[in-house]
């Protein structure tokens, strides 16, 4: 299904710092938020100053009865800098909604994320209805804030620190195994750093689990027209990961 696309002025509700250079943005796009799907992103433009490219945001949640947009990112250049530092009642430009989501018709899905990568699987473990299990790494607790986010939609969670200072010491996929042979899972949703998505495919594959990763690729448009986002497929065609993806069936693409 081809999603309408809008290019609105909208005006932020809230900005908040959840942890050392993370943010959450809200802002009110009714447009947007009404038709929006789980791995959909958009693509904001800061009105005025010096940042004029765009920047794809992931939407972490979209709520149609407020209208509302909410977008999880994490500051690592002078363009997210740059947003981060808009406050309530300033407005962006929001393109989207843009790209195509994760699968839906799946009853048992376990959701595996890292770092920001955990973005846009809150906004498809939400609209699951508390079917899916969250399996989550991070670096060290105080970057699993994600934990608060998730309860209010997972059936359980399952956490990861590589310091051990929060749930199980290791990475999140050293717990992969062991839930894919004990819980009746027919999907698996990844996103997060590439190692981990590869990872996450072939241990799925394994075990004979569906799998979808949502990738992350530099874009100036979002529209398929700049070909910045373009990847190499397991098929031999080239493909963009603002308008094919972001969101892949893991055996279409390289990890």
């Amino acid at each position: 299904m081809v999603l309408p696309k809008f290019s609105l002025d909208a005006e932020i509700l809230g900005q908040e710092r959840m942890a050392e250079a993370v943010y959450r943005m809200t802002v009110h796009c009714p447009e947007i938020a009404e038709v929006a799907q789980p791995g959909n992103f958009v693509q904001m433009r800061l009105l005025g100053g010096e940042i004029f490219l765009r920047r794809p945001f992931g939407i972490a949640d979209a709520d149609a009865g407020k209208g509302t947009l909410t977008f999880m990112y994490r500051v690592l250049g002078r363009g997210t800098a740059a947003f981060s530092c808009l406050r309530p009642g300033e407005r962006v430009n929001v393109l989207g909604p843009l790209g195509k989501g994760f699968c839906m018709d799946v009853e048992r899905p376990l959701i595996v994320g890292g770092g920001m990568g955990l973005s846009p699987l809150l906004f498809y473990a939400k609209s699951m209805g508390k079917k899916a299990d969250v399996l989550m790494g991070g670096k060290h607790a105080s970057e699993m804030f994600w934990t608060k986010l998730f309860e209010l939609y997972a059936r359980e969670i399952y956490v990861t620190t590589d310091d051990g200072s929060m749930g199980t010491k290791g990475f999140a996929v050293s717990l992969l195994p062991e839930l894919l042979e004990t819980k009746n899972y027919d999907a698996v949703m990844a996103c997060g750093p590439d190692i981990m998505m590869q990872k996450t495919a072939e241990l799925s594959k394994a075990a004979g689990v569906p799998c979808q990763v949502s990738l992350e690729k530099r874009m100036a448009c979002g529209l398929g027209a700049c070909l910045s986002c373009s990847i190499d497929t397991a098929g031999g065609m080239r493909k963009k990961v603002c308008k094919d993806g972001p969101v892949f069936w893991a055996e279409e693409v390289f990890l």
